[in-house]
């Protein structure tokens, strides 16, 4: 007999490197077209910008691989701590550990006689898996990637930081400031509605969550730059 196996692809399997791609490219949209939105409103001139945009690039992508690669390291840290401590348990105290994973389960909804033969074929099978599964909540999909996340995070920053740094060389100098930001919240919408679309959720709903946002940081920060007027150069 041939025998079929379903096997469903969940969305929870992309949040590592999905959440950190998403994070980068929204924040290197709205960071650096708010900071160039804010320079315009400044009077700075379109050189100034331009490098203002290459340098809020550069410094924004190493800025968030660092900070993700850190971030994710130490929740892996933590995550191979709690394996080990396991690990311990179960040389020194198998029947113990036994009995944790059996009242998991009955506490899940298992009979106890069922629950204890399911923990028992677990612990026979992989001990520490059946742990870090049922008892800390460490799964192969979700568990910490840091350079995954890092080099995610980076790229899609840099992807996102793209788009202002295409709109000051392509776009005419006389409305620049109010072209950037166009293209900053049509970019957003777009973004999000990728995201969201990846994530299975509504397209509509992540495009205007994260084009609201973008619009009150893009705002403020034209806001703040037009308390300062330079010359331009």
């Amino acid at each position: 007999m041939r025998h079929s196996y379903h096997l469903e692809k969940h969305f929870l399997e992309r949040a590592g490197w999905l959440r950190a791609a998403v994070l980068g490219a929204n924040d290197g949209i709205i960071s650096v077209t708010s900071l160039v939105v804010g320079m315009a409103a400044s009077g700075a001139s379109t050189q100034t910008l331009l490098v203002t945009c290459v340098a809020g690039l550069i410094s924004g992508a190493a800025s968030m691989a660092a900070g993700e690669y850190i971030s994710v390291k130490s929740q892996q840290d933590i995550e191979k701590n709690d394996l080990l401590m396991e690990s311990r348990a179960l040389e020194r105290h198998p029947e113990e550990e036994l009995q944790e994973l059996t009242h998991i389960y009955i506490e899940r909804g298992l009979e106890p006689e069922l629950a204890a033969e399911v923990a028992k074929q677990l612990t026979a099978y992989n001990a520490l898996e059946a742990h870090a599964r049922d008892e800390i909540g460490i799964i192969e999909h979700t568990a910490a990637q840091p350079l995954q996340a890092a080099g995610s995070s980076a790229l899609a920053f840099t992807v996102g930081s793209l788009f202002p740094l295409v709109a000051i060389l392509l776009l005419p100098e006389q409305a620049l400031e109010q072209s950037i930001m166009l293209v900053g919240v049509i970019t957003l919408g777009l973004m999000g509605a990728l995201a969201s679309y990846v994530g299975g959720v509504s397209a509509w709903r992540g495009a205007i969550r994260v084009m609201i946002w973008g619009v009150i940081a893009m705002l403020f920060s034209y806001w703040v730059g037009s308390l300062f007027q330079v010359a331009p150069v």
